[in-house]
């Protein structure tokens, strides 16, 4: 089977449209001097600029007071909570979402896995996040009980699910298109869900063609079982394969991929995706803001009884707070701390607003093991706006991992 790896620049540019005038000699596309490199904005704008958000908002009131409806009932005005599209494609999620990783089926009960989705969904939080393989499906079966319970509207969730580990079994797990399928559908039952809003792929399957893996995806969103489908863990050239076989065969590719990003970890969020952004479409919808606890700074001391670092499975996590760069992390996690004092809010919460800043983040997965954690980190949303770019610059300097693209080093 002859399957085309594409490289970054074998996707050309959009041709302007009939009528278009073309950028003026020596400028990129987004009014950059071009001097034969490819011109990318800055990291804080590769999504979506503000000034097309300003204008959304104004037609949008323009097109509610023709119809007598008032934006101030709108769930946005309510809340406060703020809307990004997934990657180039329709659909508004959230900036914050609420994951199920760890907590539930695993670290905390039905009662108080319902408490945080009540609470996340009366603070604007419409994107919740699932996988086959969480508390090996239990937590599918919670989420699904509690929106059934709650007689929440279908349209107004964003449910996501992920597929790989499916069972033991060896047909139970991959991305081979029996398991894709019949994965799904094992998903949508335990949710009790006729579809989920995206699909993704938890990880890459190097036994399985990326044909197959396109085509399977293509299915299940054709028979109703999912609207898109995305990517989770894969590297920009994998991303870039499925979508050169989706553009070969006419089949759909995929729109986000889930990352880790935090104060700690971003070379592919900060340099890598937002290639992949304005090449393809591929938006970014991150998870562990806060490292797996890291950052929250409870580990400053030794590993508390009822951390995460001290459950059975997660001794990498202890091992990793225990070493060299665990303690220099610590070091700098108490610098950060006299910033988030100097901004009126905690730790956690500037670590998310951090996360947020980068407006190439469709949306940030939070997860919490109770109700006060979930509200404090909510309030990330109004932390947002004093991300400034001094702020930005002095988290920098703290961190000194600030990541470099090819741009940067020929500018």
């Amino acid at each position: 089977m002859y399957l085309y790896k594409a490289t970054c620049s074998d996707i050309p540019n959009p041709k302007p449209k009939a009528g278009q005038k073309p950028a003026e000699r020596g400028q990129s596309r987004y009014g950059r001097q071009n001097s034969g490199e490819k011109g990318y904005p800055p990291l804080m704008c590769w999504g979506s600029l503000r000034t097309n958000a300003h204008l959304e908002l104004k037609r949008l009131e323009e097109f509610l007071n023709t119809h007598t409806l008032s934006l101030q009932d709108s769930v946005r005005a309510r809340t406060g909570m703020a809307y990004r599209n997934l990657g180039k494609s329709g659909l508004r999620v959230s900036c914050l979402g609420l994951g199920t990783w760890v907590t539930f089926g695993g670290q905390i009960s039905d009662e108080v896995a319902e408490q945080l989705m009540t609470i996340a969904y009366e603070s604007g939080v419409n994107l919740f996040d699932t996988a086959e393989v969480y508390a090996a499906g239990k937590a599918e079966i919670i989420l699904g009980n509690i929106i059934k319970k709650k007689c929440w509207r279908r349209s107004s969730l964003v449910i996501t699910t992920k597929l790989y580990w499916g069972g033991k079994a060896e047909t139970e797990r991959g991305l081979s298109r029996k398991h894709i399928i019949e994965g799904l559908k094992g998903s949508l039952q335990r949710l009790q869900l006729e579809y989920v809003d995206v699909v993704f792929a938890n990880r890459p399957d190097s036994n399985t063609p990326m044909e197959e893996i396109v085509r399977a995806m293509t299915y299940v969103i054709n028979q109703g079982m999912t609207m898109y489908w995305g990517t989770s863990r894969w590297t920009a050239m994998e991303i870039m394969e499925a979508y050169s076989v989706a553009r070969q065969f006419n089949l759909i590719p995929p729109v986000c991929e889930q990352a880790e990003y935090h104060l700690f970890q971003r070379e592919k969020v900060e340099v890598q995706l937002p290639e992949l952004y304005h090449k393809i479409g591929v938006g970014a919808m991150t998870w562990s803001p806060l490292a797996c606890g890291i950052i929250t700074g409870k580990y400053e001391n030794g590993i508390p009884e009822s951390s995460r670092a001290s459950m059975k499975s997660y001794q990498w996590l202890k091992d990793k707070i225990m070493s060299e760069d665990g303690r220099k992390q610590q070091a700098k996690l108490k610098e950060l701390a006299h910033i988030a004092e100097k901004l009126g809010c905690t730790l956690p919460q500037l670590a998310v607003a951090w996360c947020l800043r980068n407006e190439g983040v469709s949306s940030v997965l939070l997860g919490t093991s109770n109700p006060e954690q979930l509200t404090e980190n909510l309030g990330a949303i109004q932390v947002l706006p004093k991300m400034t770019s001094h702020i930005v610059a002095e988290i920098d300097h703290i961190l000194g991992n600030r990541p470099y693209s090819k741009k940067d080093y020929r500018s």
